[in-house]
């Protein structure tokens, strides 16, 4: 299922589709907002991913993430929407998103979602 911002995401060729090597990247400046209380949820976000045909353009992720500042959501609804539109964009042939959210009222959560490509 697409999302709005989901076309914000570029891609390229990976010069190495035959080859099986991981990317990993971190993000520690993503920010949305706690559909509950209106308040800034502040988090770091560690994308992993195995390319097939393709890899992302880190700056369209910059900007896609940055899209959600202003967005209501809960820490689970936005991992796996990220990740869903990662996947969409992309194509790998495995992904991970690991979102870590700093503390609010003593209680942080970290949330991993997965994805691996059928064969």
């Amino acid at each position: 299922m697409s999302t709005p911002f989901q076309d914000q995401l570029e891609i390229f060729d990976n010069s190495f589709p035959d080859r099986e090597y991981e990317i990993e990247i971190n993000c520690p400046e993503f920010t949305s907002v706690c559909p509950k209380t209106g308040q800034p949820d502040f988090g770091t976000l560690i994308f992993r991913y195995v390319p097939d045909k393709s890899c992302v353009e880190l700056k369209s992720l910059k900007l896609y993430l940055q899209s959600f500042r202003d967005q209501g959501i809960f820490y689970e609804n936005i991992t796996n929407r990220i990740l869903d539109d990662f996947v969409a964009a992309c194509k790998p042939r495995r992904a991970s998103l690991e979102t870590r959210w700093t503390p609010r009222g003593g209680i942080f959560s970290v949330i991993r979602v997965h994805y691996e490509a059928k064969s």
